[in-house]
This record gives structure tokens, sequence and C-alpha cells, in this order.
């Protein structure tokens, strides 16, 4: 049974994020900020529910969080920065499109950069306290609320581009180097959506577990 908070009494957003270890598309983030009363037995970590379930919750969080956004960085973005800091941004693009502001923020994993909330007339306030938990989406209903939201934008957002580009299995690989997306690699070459920074070819002989 997740907890419904780290800190008691605040307003607390839940971030973390989906497709760092994704060799195309962009990353993406949410933060989320659930009801002091909200409870579902169903939330968990977004890898350890089925495709099904997860598009179950996203309705579920969508219509009963306090607050909830999308942050996405590019694979452009991506090759400019490195994967952490694009994975941080995300967050805090996320952050900076909640509707509600937080006063504290957990996240999941080991690293964050402070987030400081913009201002109505411009600029920026002091930043958020904020904690990091390692394994926190398996842990607190918010960060496991915010992994669903990160987890299915993502999946949506690498069905369309399969269209473009369906030689790669985006539509089933999501972008995460599977031995069919790195043989389409070897074949085709890249695309405007691979993170040119990234070891793309890898090595034929390993395989790769990845999230579907």
């Amino acid at each position: 049974m997740l907890q419904p908070f780290y800190h008691n009494g605040v307003i607390e957003a839940g971030c973390d994020e989906a497709g760092r270890g994704c060799l195309a598309g962009p990353v993406f983030a949410a933060a989320v900020i659930l009801p002091p009363d909200f409870s579902n037995d169903l939330l968990n970590d977004s890898k350890q529910l089925s495709e099904k379930k997860r598009y179950a919750l996203r309705d579920v969080i969508e219509h009963e969080a306090t607050a909830w956004a999308v942050g996405i960085v590019s694979n452009e973005e991506i090759d400019r920065i490195n994967i952490l800091r694009a994975s941080i941004l995300a967050m805090h693009r996320a952050l900076d499109a909640l509707k509600v502001r937080p006063e504290e923020i957990i996240v999941d994993g080991n690293r964050f950069m402070p987030y400081t909330p913009p201002l109505p007339e411009g600029g920026r306030a002091e930043a958020l306290p904020h904690t990091t938990i390692v394994k926190g989406d398996g842990k607190y209903m918010s960060i496991a609320a915010a992994s669903i939201l990160a987890k299915t934008y993502r999946d949506d957002c690498m069905k369309q581009l399969h269209k473009e580009y369906p030689a790669y299995h985006w539509d089933q690989n999501k972008g995460y180097p599977a031995p069919a997306h790195r043989q389409a690699i070897r074949l085709h070459g890249t695309t405007p959506y691979h993170r040119l920074t990234f070891n793309l070819l890898g090595s034929p002989q390993l395989e790769f577990n990845f999230d579907q």
C-alpha cells in the first residue's frame, strides 16, 4: 500500500519522468498534487502495471487530482544538455504548468535541481523545498501518479512518431534499446528523433530489458 504523503499538512507535488533510457524521442515528466482524501488501491509504480491499467488510472488521476501537468524535453535538447539535466528540466516544466503551486516537492530517484516557481509578474520566487526518494514511485501515491502520466503520455507520443517511421517499431519498443530498434538503426540509419549523443548501436550480442 502506497503512502499518501511524505510531508503531512502541506501541498505536496510528486514528480517522475519516463524515457531516460531511450534511444529516440523526448523525455517526459509529470507533476501531480493529490487531494488529502485521495485513495486508490490499484495505484502503483507504472512499471508494475499493465498498459490497460496505466491508462485506466490516468483517467482517475486526471479527474481526481488537485492539479497535474506534463513536461517535455525534446531529443535535440537532450543532446545539448545531457539526459539527467533534461529529465530534471522536464520535471521543472511540469511544475511550471501546475495550476496549483505546491509547497513541497517529492521526486523519484536521487537527483534533482532546486525548483523556483514563476511569479505572476515575471521572474522567479525562492526555491521550493524538495526531497528525492529512491524508488519513490513504489512508495508514495503522488510520485506513482506522476510516473503513470509521464509513461502514458510518452507512449502516446512514440506511437504517433511510429507512424512517421514504422521501421523502428516505436509502437512496441517506445524508443528503448530493443534489439529490433537497434537493428533498424543499422539498416536505415537515424531519424530526426534519435538522440545522437547516445550509444545507438550498442553491441548486437547484448539483449536489453525495456518498458512496454
